[in-house]
């Protein structure tokens, strides 16, 4: 049953043409975030632009937007950024989305390893303070996939945890 699951789960590098899709589900993305950080839609009834979004079509040599499917249909996005300081990591999970209707089903661990095999070198992922489910889903995904081989981090200021950790 996994197997089959699998075979159904698909990530894909978005090209320019199709970055409304990564702009539409970013909606989604921060609504979802509205338990967990003080923001508000607009007069429009929408969220304010996620903020530089464009650079990831820009600046394709550092920036990566990453369209997770289900079925070949949106099911969530990643954000990578090839860090600036290499003494910290090589890569940074910028954010990680999976559409609530797809959580728990495997797609969003599936996700994540793709992206870790895929960019191979050291790793930094953060989660919000007060998100105690994504710093869940992170722990869990990172023990499996380094063999608990990975050092967390908490920022002093905003108290976000981090992990770092070395892709295979």
């Amino acid at each position: 049953m996994i197997s089959e699951r699998a075979e159904r789960m698909g990530i894909e590098l978005v090209p320019k043409r199709k970055q409304a899709v990564i702009v539409n589900l970013m909606q989604l993305y921060l609504y979802d975030f509205t338990k967990y950080l003080d923001i508000s839609v607009n007069d429009q009834g929408l969220f304010l632009p996620y903020p530089d979004l464009d650079e990831f079509w820009k600046k394709r040599e550092r920036k990566y937007p990453f369209l997770i499917t289900f079925d070949q249909r949106p099911a969530g996005f990643a954000l990578i950024e090839r860090m600036d300081n290499a003494a910290e990591a090589d890569y940074y999970m910028t954010e990680f989305f999976v559409m609530q209707k797809y959580r728990r089903t495997g797609l969003g661990t599936w996700a994540a390893t793709w992206l870790f095999d895929h960019f191979q070198g050291r790793w930094k992922v953060t989660q919000v303070s007060s998100n105690i489910p994504a710093q869940a889903f992170w722990r869990k995904v990172i023990e499996s996939y380094t063999g608990g081989r990975y050092e967390e981090y908490v920022d002093p200021v905003r108290l976000n945890p981090s992990q770092y950790f070395n892709s295979k």
